[in-house]
């Protein structure tokens, strides 16, 4: 196809995804509230493996919405996961890794921002979920935080979800890894399982609008961090998944 032809048929598509798009974020935001509140009604009586399942319909929601408004479609690849509880290290380039991540992996509990606690309803029902809410400017205290409730929440039978880099970052950038999740996998003697992807390419962080397309998830082979030392595993862990969501880039037809 000619430059000029693909440039016409981008302008005729970009409207209608912008549309879309822009039905996609009305609906998350009212799934969301509107999700959160027979949710946390039901959490009141629901064991938390029950609690669980409940939080896999609404990210199933979110994705199977996603593609059908959006184009916007997913696919796993890499190696299987392990069995039992242990800890993934996540890419964290969008908001759509925190929906896949409650439908790719098994029964979980996620560490994330406090702030998150705050949102009415929904930081409700994100406290019934054992999520480790931590402060990210406290430091050393936020890390011990994350190790010594890790340590209750894997002996429960829940993964521990991480986004190492503590904040989305823009394509092509991070930030060192946190040591939290390395520390946790050393003390309770779970594996570290790297996710990297490429959703950032098709939502990106900031912006309205979503890129059809379908994100490709990788799941890395598990770490076992015992014996080394912790910011050499870190370092290991970082190289592969950076390189990795490079190689994901999506090429311009």
């Amino acid at each position: 196809m000619s430059t000029a032809l693909r440039s016409r048929a981008r302008w005729r598509v970009a409207p209608l995804q912008f549309l879309g798009s822009l039905f996609f974020t009305g609906f998350l935001f009212a799934w969301t509230f509107l999700y959160a509140i027979p949710f946390v009604i039901a959490c009141a009586f629901l064991p938390f493996p029950r609690r669980f399942a409940l939080v896999r319909i609404y990210g199933a929601g979110v994705l199977w919405v996603l593609k059908w408004s959006c184009g916007l479609d997913y696919r796993v690849e890499g190696e299987a996961l392990p069995e039992g509880a242990h800890i993934a290290l996540w890419k964290h380039s969008s908001s759509w890794e925190t929906m896949a991540m409650m439908v790719l992996f098994p029964r979980q509990v996620w560490v994330l921002k406090r702030e998150l606690l705050w949102i009415p309803v929904v930081g409700l029902g994100v406290r019934q979920m054992h999520a480790i809410a931590i402060d990210r400017k406290a430091g050393h205290t936020a890390v011990s935080q994350v190790v010594e409730q890790g340590k209750q929440r894997l002996a429960e039978g829940a993964w521990v979800m991480i986004f190492p880099e503590g904040t989305r970052m823009p394509i092509g950038e991070t930030r060192r890894y946190g040591v939290s999740g390395t520390l946790l996998a050393q003390e309770t003697g779970r594996l570290i399982v790297p996710v990297a992807h490429n959703a950032g390419f098709y939502w990106p962080r900031r912006g309205l609008m979503k890129k059809p397309g379908t994100v490709r998830v990788v799941i890395g082979r598990p770490f076992d961090p015992h014996g080394r030392e912790v910011r050499a595993v870190n370092e290991e862990i970082q190289a592969w998944v950076e390189a990795t969501v490079q190689s994901l880039a999506p090429h311009e037809s």
